[in-house]
């Protein structure tokens, strides 16, 4: 039993409170309180006893045979015997008994050992013969039982004029309040101090605890209710796109008299404001509220902060009503920040560069351009440099990719980089205490997040027990991933035995791994033999994950790739794998067969190397959606990368031409320290990693400047006590030219972010798309309301696409209705659906080519925007993001 409560059940925001548990001694709770709102918005997805309890639903258990061992106890009584008992004059045969099973077969059908020193047993003749009863199976149900909770706070007073004046700043309105772990001690109790967060709301809390032997116990939610009796209340989207909108304000009055108020906006710099609505003085009767409005237009785009300010009049009379007789005057304040973006879509480009010096000076022009068509005042840029390999990743290890996270195979992008970086800074002494805590904290986060996609048979799927079953590739890679970061946290040794088994099963008599679940990268496919790539694929993931080459189902996998090597593998993207795998196994011929074969297609351009899939001229190469090379290059690269460091007897000549393959890689980086897709970013920096690792040197002091003609110049000194720090400026100039001088002795990455937003590009590649609005219903006394009909097609170069992603921007003041996003869902005509923010995300597992697919969801007004600007919709291969297409739509409610 688990019981919450706490202090009071009512009270004022920023006062502190207290929360009382008590559960099984020594147990472990998980505690949570977030905003009742967001309850109401998902209520399905929270964990209830019901919910607990049909995670384990009743099975049939019998005997006493565990893990293929009987642990039945021979019965210590002895058996009677069969003799005939003379008995008051006559003959007795002892029988068995004829009815039914005794009280220790009940148990025994149950599953259950229990101890006692009660007889249970039936008497036994001692016979050859005995009677077998049939199994009795008997289900037990299970009782939790649950309590109420209190809340409590307080506010703060100031003296003015010989009158109180109760003021109150409210700024911060996350919508979880509480998420902890709290050790219960000895006695079953434990009492924890918080601090309540500045929304008026109320507050829902709830927690379950485990314990060694009182097993899983859940609490019924206990409430807590902030409010004060006088506050302002703005209402804001979390982001609009550049226009005029308007801001509503409303006073809540919850005193026990009419009062009269003055509400205000202040000024500022960033926007242009309007007040719309009544006078700002005006009365608020007692438990009533008044609403305020303002047209805003927004001067600048980003981050615009609001400041709304409410207060009550000194003992003035509100209309016929008399003076009030209180002596506290009320002033609540709050403040809002608003995003407010340019229209069109966003663009990110960067340059980057590894310069490496022997105490003497590189300089460099960067010239920074921005194309015709350009939003006005979207453009930024900026200039980093961090003296490590790994510096940009390590510092966004939670954002390498500005894409969606949402399906099992993207959720890797969150979990494996935590474990190159640990690694890489482990090895080379650079580890602290912070990063180590930190990285093992999104590995502990990536590692529940991981198995949400896991089958009951041990395998992992895109989108979990959605897919009718596993997918080997994503399955390699999560078992091998789990093995390595076993050795930063704790990972369950019966889920890695339970998902190994099931990688040992499709294994073939040659082999060779079978390919099952659906694939959504084509890259993988490999050309002529779907599973040759898959099965080196698989390989390398047992390699990594600490098994031997002699270890059996490796010592097989590797006569199917030696019998596939005998033959012409014209793939070049399976080439990269098989070099690595037999580099990383140690078999040297191969391995330098392998490698040689891959440095005929290799193409190098100013000094660096890189591989692509297939051959293509430069007009057929379409532009990319997010300005990288495509994700299927940087992997092929990154791999090749890989079996140079992983050569056995590698040496000097290898790392110089590793170096070239570096330098093309971190071209390809995006501001945040990933690459285009989720593969690619994982496999480059592993492969960064172990460069970084091999060529590491602590001895490092350099002076990095960069200067314009504007005059503009910003110096940055990086040595071996900062090299993991990421420092950088904004660029003032755009467009502009810019010289970098570099001097002193080590190596220093260098990027250049450009960002600006651009009108919808003409033209598509890969896909076509068309929006259109339905069914719209646009009352003046109500909230407006239509639907969105996306029609799209495949028309890429590929029989159907991979994994592909539709990004629907929502217009301003817009939100979709959650029902229509479940039945698309519930009918399979997506994989997935997430509202993110002021988007909504559909996942689909791939297009035929020249097949429609058509998606129709609802969206309803919530925020009044007064001129809409029209949104974008982007549809794209996740996989090979140089196929997209865009559109663009507008609000039918004018």
């Amino acid at each position: 039993q688990v019981h919450l409560e706490f202090s009071d059940k009512q009270t004022h925001p920023a006062s502190n409170v207290s929360l009382a548990i008590e559960a099984a001694a020594n147990s472990f709770c998980a505690v949570r309180a977030v905003d009742q709102s967001v309850l109401l918005l998902k209520p399905e997805t929270e964990l209830s006893m019901e919910m607990v309890y049909s995670l384990h639903p009743l099975q049939d258990y019998q005997g006493y045979v565990f893990h293929g061992f009987n642990l039945e106890e021979d019965s210590q009584e002895p058996c009677v015997s069969s003799d005939h008992i003379f008995h008051k004059g006559l003959y007795y045969t002892p029988v068995m008994s004829g009815l039914g099973p005794d009280v220790y077969q009940f148990f025994k059908d149950m599953g259950i050992k229990f101890f006692t020193n009660s007889k249970v047993r039936q008497p036994v003749v001692c016979a050859s013969e005995t009677v077998r009863r049939q199994p009795h199976v008997l289900n037990a149900g299970h009782v939790a039982s649950a309590h109420h909770v209190k809340s409590s706070a307080e506010g703060g007073r100031e003296e003015r004029d010989r009158r109180l004046v109760l003021e109150t700043i409210r700024e911060f309105f996350p919508e979880a309040w509480i998420w902890d772990i709290v050790p219960i001690n000895s006695t079953g109790k434990a009492s924890i101090s918080y601090t309540i967060l500045d929304t008026i709301t109320k507050w829902k809390a709830s927690a379950f605890c485990v314990e060694e032997l009182a097993g899983f116990g859940m609490s019924v939610p206990a409430t807590l209710t902030a409010l004060q009796p006088f506050f302002v209340d703005l209402t804001l989207p979390y982001a609009i796109i550049r226009g005029d909108f308007l801001l509503r304000a409303t006073v809540f009055n919850y005193l026990d008299e009419c009062i009269k108020i003055n509400v205000s906006l202040s000024d500022s710099l960033d926007y242009q404001a309007k007040l719309i609505s009544p006078e700002e003085n005006g009365c608020v009767c007692a438990k009533k509220r008044k609403t305020y409005v303002w047209n805003i237009f927004p001067k600048e785009i980003g981050n615009v902060v609001f400041r709304i300010t409410a207060e009550t009049k000194d003992n003035e009379a509100c209309g016929d009503k008399a003076h009030r007789n209180i002596s506290i005057d009320y002033r609540d304040t709050q403040i809002r920040t608003l995003l407010v973006e340019p229209e069109g879509i966003r663009r990110e480009k960067t340059q980057n560069s590894l310069i490496c010096t022997e105490d003497d000076v590189v300089i460099q022009d960067i010239a920074l351009e921005v194309p015709t068509n350009v939003l006005e005042g979207s453009a930024r840029a900026s200039f980093s440099v961090v003296g490590d390999i790994m510096g940009t990743a390590m510092q966004n290890l939670h954002q390498l990719l500005q894409m969606p996270f949402g399906c099992g195979e993207q959720k890797k992008v969150l979990f494996a980089p935590n474990i190159y970086v640990l690694d890489y800074l482990n090895k080379t002494g650079q580890l602290s205490g912070e990063v180590k805590s930190k990285a093992a904290g999104y590995l502990v986060s990536g590692y529940q997040k991981q198995l949400s996609f896991k089958h009951p048979d041990g395998s992992y799927s895109i989108f979990g027990t959605r897919d009718k079953e596993g997918n080997t590739w994503l399955t390699a890679f999560v078992y091998r991933s789990f093995a390595q970061a076993g050795r930063f946290i704790y990972i369950d040794d019966h889920v890695q035995s339970q998902t190994l088994m099931w990688l040992a099963r499709k294994q073939k008599l040659d082999g060779c791994f079978q390919s099952v679940g659906t694939l959504f990268n084509n890259a993988m496919k490999g050309g002529v033999d779907d599973e040759l790539s898959l099965s080196a694929y698989t390989t390398i993931a047992m390699l990594e994950a600490g098994h031997s080459s002699s270890y059996p189902v490796i010592r097989n996998a590797f006569f199917c790739l030696e019998t596939a090597s005998e033959k012409n593998i014209s793939d070049v993207y399976t080439q990269a794998l098989m070099a690595y795998a037999f580099c990383l196994a140690g078999k040297a011929e191969k391995c330098e067969s392998f490698l040689e074969e891959l440095q005929k297609s290799a193409n190098e351009v100013d000094g660096s190397q890189h591989w692509e899939q297939e051959e293509r001229s430069p007009s057929d190469k379409p532009p990319s959606f997010l300005g990288h090379a495509p994700s299927a290059e940087v992997e092929i690269t990154s791999y090749v990368l890989l079996a140079l460091l992983y050569k056995p007897n590698r040496n000097k000549e290898d790392l110089t031409k590793a170096s070239g393959i570096v330098q093309w890689i971190i071209r390809q980086q995006n501001p945040y320290g990933g690459f285009s897709s989720t593969q690619d970013t994982v496999i480059a920096l592993q492969a960064l990693a172990a460069y970084g690792e091999a060529t590491y040197n602590s001895a490092s002091q350099n002076k990095v400047k960069i200067t314009s003609k504007k005059p503009f110049e910003k110096v940055f000194i990086v040595n071996n006590e900062n090299r993991l720090l990421l420092q950088q400026t904004p660029l003032p100039e755009l467009p502009g030219k810019y010289s970098l001088t570099m001097n002193g002795s080590g190596c220093v990455f260098m990027q250049t972010t450009l960002r600006y937003n651009i009108h919808l590009p003409e033209g598509s590649f890969g896909f076509l798309l068309s929006v259109q609005t339905s069914n719209a219903s646009c009352p003046r006394d109500r909230p407006a309301k239509f639907d969105i009909v996306l029609t799209s097609s495949y028309t890429g170069r590929r029989r159907s696409s991979n994994m592909l992603i539709i990004d629907v921007k929502m217009l301003s003041g817009f939100v979709p209705v959650k029902s229509s996003l479940d039945k698309l869902i519930d009918s399979h005509t997506v994989m997935q659906a997430e509202n993110k923010k002021n988007h909504v995300l559909f996942y689909l597992q791939n297009i035929s080519q020249k097949k429609r697919k058509e998606i129709t969801f609802s969206v309803e007004q919530d925020f009044v925007v007064t001129h809409p600007k029209p949104a974008p919709v982007q549809i794209y291969d996740y996989y090979e993001t140089e196929e997209y297409a865009v559109a663009q739509y507008t609000s039918p409610c004018k």
